[in-house]
């Protein structure tokens, strides 16, 4: 392993998450600031103050635990308390109490609070930070898509395996008892074209594939193109048990979720892969595939955890689609820019595909209708507008502001399992991480 390549790769990606986390932060202070709220500080980071400065009425600063950022915005919660019925306003008081009192003395003479702002303001502030999120991920993933291009597979061969291993075991190496792969026996070489087989035209890799999946023990002839000469090579698939596919190319499960083999034919050759762009289209597709898919992740968030829980204290196999923690992800970002395997452009596509999924996962995450992540914050605003509404059709009186300050409790309660789960994943990502390579 290229050790400082690894180093290169972390620091990059350590640096892309500070400049995603400071501009999550930046969509929150430039509205805020714009309805003329003071900001008393804008930090990257939790924990002790690395460095700060004071420019105006903010301070600017960075914090020792790189697991987040916040803008402080004065008058959060009403500073006083209002007759409810609401359990946590009895078992609760002195923490909602606190949480008024420092609400409250944060807020400079004739400033304005947070509650006093208007809905529709209140909204744009805190989507500000998620939506941010947003356009960095549907940026990064346009320069990924549209510039870079995406990995298609060409009628080449790029590599042709020496003997013939069960699809059940991991090893990559041949042992004496392999047969020899037919592609080998036949003389098929890295850098030959598949122009056809058995007379059909070949202009996909998925066309030949086809074709050989379904010839087992049965001889081909596969015309091929070597260093401009063109000439045709017999072939014997050999039929032996390989993971099926559906139409999409995803393995195939069982009731268990095990994945199910069949016999088929196999030669033992593997696709070159050129880069080609996509159109935007493509980009918004890729977006939206990646906000359903950490949505569907949060949902079985309860399930996924347990899974990690197993990984860590009991050897279980992590899962390569589950939850990571920022020390995770930036193994991951260590490993892209340390493997021989890839190709530069492919390390600087890897990058960018991590930073661009991280940002997407953020603006989701942060829209969870959950104090104190944006969402809930957001789900408070509206369920105020809704109050307001419904009071005006009835001819009430306006209910006023909605006071979140009750819900510090449940607050309190959502960060220590935010961060009983930031310090699990942590845990996993260092004894049990997960590889891609």
């Amino acid at each position: 392993m290229d050790i400082w390549g690894y180093v290169a790769g972390v620091l990059i990606f350590v640096v892309g998450i500070a400049l995603s986390i400071g501009l999550h932060e930046l969509g929150h202070f430039l509205p805020a600031r714009r309805f003329g709220l003071t900001v008393p500080q804008f930090m990257i980071g939790f924990g002790p103050t690395l460095w700060s400065t004071k420019r105006g009425d903010t301070e600017y600063g960075i914090k020792a635990i790189p697991l987040g950022g916040y803008v402080s915005i004065p008058g959060m919660y009403l500073p006083e308390s209002r007759p409810s019925r609401w359990w946590g306003g009895r078992v609760f008081r002195g923490l909602i109490q606190d949480a008024r009192d420092a609400s409250s003395e944060s807020l400079e003479a004739g400033s304005r609070p947070f509650y006093s702002l208007p809905v529709w303001q209140r909204l744009i502030i805190m989507f500000g930070g998620p939506f941010m999120n947003l356009i960095i991920g549907t940026v990064l993933f346009g320069v990924l898509l549209l510039g870079i291009g995406v990995p298609q597979t060409t009628t080449t061969i790029q590599a042709v395996s020496e003997c013939v291993i069960p699809a059940t075991e991991t090893r990559t190496e041949c042992a004496a008892t392999d047969p020899e792969s037919p592609a080998a026996a036949a003389g098929l070489k890295p850098g030959d074209r598949v122009v056809a087989i058995d007379g059909q035209p070949v202009t996909e890799w998925e066309q030949g594939t086809a074709i050989i999946r379904e010839s087992g023990n049965t001889e081909i002839t596969i015309s091929i193109e070597r260093e401009g000469v063109a000439f045709d090579i017999a072939v014997t698939p050999m039929l032996v048990d390989r993971y099926a596919v559906d139409s999409a190319g995803n393995l195939v499960l069982d009731s268990d979720g095990n994945p199910v083999t069949q016999p088929t034919g196999y030669i033992g050759v593997g696709p070159s892969f050129q880069r080609e762009p996509t159109d935007v289209g493509a980009v918004f597709v890729t977006v939206g595939d990646a906000v359903v898919g950490t949505g569907q992740m949060i949902l079985n968030l309860p399930e996924k955890l347990g899974q990690i829980w197993d990984a860590s204290f009991g050897g279980a196999e992590r899962d390569m689609n589950g939850p990571l923690s920022v020390v995770g992800v930036g193994r991951i970002a260590g490993e892209i820019t340390s493997s021989d395997a890839i190709t530069d452009t492919s390390r600087v596509a890897g990058l960018i595909s991590v930073l661009a999924s991280l940002n997407i996962a953020l603006f989701v995450f942060n829209l969870v209708p959950l104090l104190p992540l944006d969402g809930g914050h957001i789900a408070a605003a509206l369920w105020e507008g809704v109050r307001r509404r419904i009071a005006t059709w009835r001819g009430k009186p306006d209910p006023g502001p909605v006071d979140t300050a009750v819900l510090v409790p449940i607050t309190i309660a959502v960060t220590v399992l935010l961060l009983g789960m930031s310090l699990l994943l942590i845990y996993a990502d260092i004894v049990n991480p997960v590889t891609i390579f």
